[in-house]
């Protein structure tokens, strides 16, 4: 399967995807810390979301997609959208126009990647602000269903594809992200590339569930 992995720069789906034999690529606006440049497309994805489409991987390597993606998975963004923000987007009990602002041009983008013309769509983000007003979205998944330790809400928007099926359930012994409300840290600290980590586990059941062994 031809599979796009948008707005991924850690590749952890995308290398699982390779594992199993698929022609995968990751794409984000960042370098990618995989270590995979050969698979990684740097700069816009919107551009590339629809298929029939030319781009270079970083290794220079020209690459064509003649049809439609066979399946896109996708990372947006969710800084401005998620309801980890909202004492941001709400400071005082007053909207913050200028986060809100934002958070609308987050939620286009999201909505560029649900309404991608492809049959095969995931889309993972935290739980969002209810003021976006986010389509529904298909289940919610933790670390800890896929082996690892952590409790972090992750949401799913999925169409053409089954619910994820748990691979690992272990008890979890923290949360993952920290909580402005709650004042918990999380074991993930401040650092927003390990905030939006895709747990191994996970991208390994997205894997093997959604696209299988060729």
């Amino acid at each position: 399967m031809k599979i796009l992995a948008a707005c991924e720069e850690s590749q952890t789906v995308c290398i699982e995807l390779r594992k199993l034999g698929h022609e995968a690529y990751s794409a984000d606006i960042q370098e990618p810390s995989g270590g995979h440049p050969e698979w990684h497309i740097l700069g816009d994805v919107l551009p590339l979301i629809n298929g029939r489409c030319s781009f270079q991987t970083m290794d220079g390597a020209n690459h064509e997609i003649k049809d439609k993606w066979d399946m896109l998975i996708a990372f947006p963004p969710c800084t401005y959208l998620s309801n980890a923000g909202n004492a941001s987007l709400f400071p005082d009990g007053i909207l913050n126009k200028e986060r809100y602002k934002k958070g609308l041009e987050a939620k286009a983008f999201f909505m560029s990647l649900y309404n991608a013309d492809c049959s095969k769509i995931a889309i993972e983000n935290p739980i969002s602000s209810r003021i976006y007003e986010m389509p529904p979205f298909s289940q919610e998944v933790h670390p800890w269903m896929f082996g690892h330790e952590y409790e972090k809400t992750t949401r799913l928007w999925l169409r053409g594809l089954p619910i994820l099926m748990a691979t690992e359930i272990v008890p979890w012994v923290s949360t993952w992200c920290p909580s402005s409300t709650t004042g918990n840290k999380g074991a993930a600290g401040s650092n927003p590339k390990n905030r939006s980590k895709t747990f191994q586990g996970l991208a390994r059941a997205m894997a093997e569930q959604w696209a299988g062994y060729i």
